[in-house]
């Protein structure tokens, strides 16, 4: 079994696990924002999003990087885990690909999501894809590996733009 197949499967049996427990509603708030708490139940194209972009983990950052052999980059990430997982055909800079979702309310968010930043004084500029409890999964060309993180952190927050869906 190779190891993304492993990872791929400790994410399903996760997400199974975590959508069997009981219905408690998070009684303290995080810090960043009522979106952080949304309480909108994912969709089963979100979690196979999740699942997919899960085994991209460490996957090496390469600007203009479309595959996980060669390298990606946010935009790479995004069209590549997309058109694996769910079959959708998302293209594009970060830019481009904001155009083709729809803006859906902070509050609203749900696994499977886009997360769209403006990290170089340019709008739609970054992109991640949202995984649940405050947290996404990105391609960021610093410290070179797609990686979790927080949209609560000072950098991400202050920069946060957008969420877009791209599925029902």
């Amino acid at each position: 079994m190779t190891v993304r197949t492993f990872l791929i499967c400790c994410c399903a049996l996760l997400l199974a696990a975590c959508g069997s427990g009981s219905n408690n509603v998070r009684k303290t708030p995080l810090t960043m924002g009522s979106y952080l708490n949304s309480q909108v139940p994912p969709s089963d194209t979100g979690n196979e999003i999740v699942i997919y972009s899960m085994g991209l983990i460490d996957t090496d950052y390469r600007f203009g990087g479309k595959n996980p052999e060669a390298g990606l980059d946010c935009s790479g990430m995004v069209s590549y885990v997309f058109k694996q997982a769910v079959g959708l055909r998302v293209t594009g800079s970060a830019a481009m690909i904001a155009k083709q979702g729809r803006e859906v309310p902070k509050s609203d968010i749900r696994p499977g999501d886009l997360v769209f930043f403006n990290t170089m004084n340019r709008p739609f500029s970054h992109v991640g894809i949202y995984i649940g409890d405050g947290r996404f999964i990105n391609a960021p060309s610093t410290n070179g590996k797609v990686r979790i993180d927080r949209l609560e952190t000072k950098y991400y927050a202050e920069r946060l733009e957008s969420v877009r869906r791209y599925f029902d």
